[in-house]
């Protein structure tokens, strides 16, 4: 079991009769106190700042449907009340299922050759996005799932469920009711989850995990993407 970290804090006396007393009628810093067991708390916090794009597998199979689509990624900072060390990682905001199949309007389907013209596919967005407050703040200490693989965090909000996800994104089953938020990183989410990991080491007491997600400006409704997942339009709220 580890040791508790105790918060001490200084103390003053200008009492003649105390053994700490200075003298002279001045206080002085005489003795360390213990206050109370500090409890220290990692934030995660999730940004409006986009910052690349992502390929990620839909559950769309054949020939004639995408296999992955393409998806904006935004900046995540790790850190700790105690080190003040920042971490930077990329996470994903949206979860996008698909909706329905439509034909570009081109010379082929207008000499009624529809079958010969390109197809765009449009995938619905389910997002998970902070109502009233800018910045919303979840405490998701007791949410947690760990192996040597991934974590995922899941909880809910407004009858909404939410999962903050680090692991092998090609073995996540996305599931339809859930917005998903998915950490990018070069290991397969394992630079996370070791990064967490040792944080909670050096801190000794097992400590709070806060999760603040940023409000966006914009969010996408929907996207439509051509046969092989790239973009060819966000549609907006």
């Amino acid at each position: 079991m580890p040791i508790p970290q105790l918060n001490l804090s200084l103390g003053l006396t200008d009492n003649d009769g105390s053994v700490f007393y200075a003298g002279s009628g001045e206080g002085k810093v005489i003795v360390r106190t213990d206050t109370a067991l500090t409890k220290h708390t990692i934030s995660i916090t999730i940004s409006e700042q986009e910052v690349g794009t992502i390929n990620l597998r839909t559950h769309l199979s054949g020939s004639d449907t995408p296999s992955e689509i393409e998806i904006p990624t935004y900046q995540m900072i790790l850190t700790d009340d105690k080190t003040n060390e920042k971490a930077i990682y990329k996470v994903t905001r949206d979860t996008f299922f698909f909706k329905e199949q439509t034909t570009k309007k081109s010379i082929w389907s207008f000499l009624g050759l529809k079958f010969l013209a390109p197809k765009n596919f449009l995938f619905e967005n389910i997002p998970f996005e902070p109502l009233k407050e800018e910045i919303e703040t979840f405490d998701i200490s007791k949410y947690r799932k760990l192996n040597s693989e991934e974590l995922t965090y899941t909880f809910e909000k407004d009858n909404q469920t939410i999962q903050l996800f680090a692991g092998d994104i090609n073995t996540l089953q996305i599931q339809k009711g859930i917005s998903y938020f998915i950490i990018v990183d070069e290991n397969s989410g394992k630079k996370l989850i070791g990064d967490l990991l040792y944080r909670e080491k050096f801190l000794k007491l097992t400590p709070k995990v806060k999760l603040h997600i940023v409000k966006r400006k914009k969010v996408s409704k929907a996207i439509q993407t051509d046969l092989k997942g790239k973009t060819d339009k966000l549609i907006y709220l």
